[in-house]
């Protein structure tokens, strides 16, 4: 399937961007979106995304999955092993992802209702990668945001939901996809979130990159982790009040520095602020 085919599947959203000026254009605020395959992945970045959203910038969610797969302890951060299951997980994790872009300032998370866990089920249905990469490509043409931030080749924790939504939007950006910018950046959970979540487990292993790749690392100040701490206190589904009483304390020292840490997707670009 050919790019031009992708975008005529999504036209009745492509209708929504309205073409500028460019007098438009250089007035328009700035613009980022996380592109995460989970509600709860914002976690990785919720600081500099409270930092954004407070200094006036427009900061979307795009959350490509239901949410139907989040449940059970067999992940690196502990989930609860009893809670809502099927449609009532899709409804909680919904309701939770509007309550952490709140908390954090940013604009109703955009829900694409892929099913979660399965994004790569090429078996069970080969047209699913194919939508929803024109879904994807749709979505930044309509936004046109300014930065993106997304998951690492990784996953960041190895999910392969994660890899997948890091797959496609590093392919749409470099065939050049209308809306999707050169500012591409990698998020990661630090290593010591993983390891205060679940003591037993520890960090994945061979999923954070070297020091060396994280060359654009943001500043933040104290109001920024309180509302990325009240945003993680929305994913009820998600942290266990165990988890969230042994993280919550170390925080500080989780984003050393008061820095959250990104790898770009181009190796060119380095800094302490993602739009310069």
């Amino acid at each position: 399937m050919t790019f031009r085919t992708c975008s005529l599947l999504a036209l009745p959203l492509l209708a929504l961007a309205v073409p500028q000026s460019p007098a438009q254009s250089q007035s328009r605020p700035r613009t980022l979106v996380a592109l995460l395959a989970h509600a709860d992945d914002e976690t990785a970045a919720g600081p500099a995304l409270a930092r954004y959203a407070r200094e006036g910038v427009q900061v979307y969610m795009i959350i490509v999955s239901d949410g139907a797969g989040g449940s059970g302890a067999q992940t690196y951060l502990t989930r609860p092993d009893s809670g809502p299951q099927g449609d009532a997980l899709v409804k909680a994790r919904g309701d939770e992802g509007r309550c952490a872009a709140a908390a954090l300032g940013m604009h109703e998370p955009i829900f694409l209702g892929f099913p979660d866990g399965k994004l790569g089920d090429y078996l069970g249905d080969r047209t699913l990668l194919p939508r929803l990469t024109a879904r994807l490509a749709a979505e930044m043409e309509r936004i046109r945001p300014d930065v993106v931030i997304t998951w690492g080749p990784d996953g960041g924790t190895g999910h392969p939901d994660h890899r997948l939504v890091s797959n496609i939007a590093t392919q749409l950006q470099r065939v050049g996809v209308p809306g999707v910018p050169d500012r591409l950046f990698f998020m990661y959970l630090p290593a010591e979130m993983f390891t205060i979540g679940n003591p037993q487990r520890g960090a994945p292993p061979m999923v954070i990159p070297q020091e060396k790749y994280f060359t654009m690392r943001v500043p933040f100040t104290p109001p920024d982790l309180e509302a990325a701490r009240k945003a993680m206190d929305c994913h009820k589904t998600q942290f266990t009040p165990e988890m969230m009483q042994r993280v919550v304390p170390e925080l500080t020292r989780v984003w050393k520095g008061a820095v959250v840490a990104f790898v770009p997707a181009s190796p060119a670009m380095s800094g302490n602020d993602l739009f310069r």
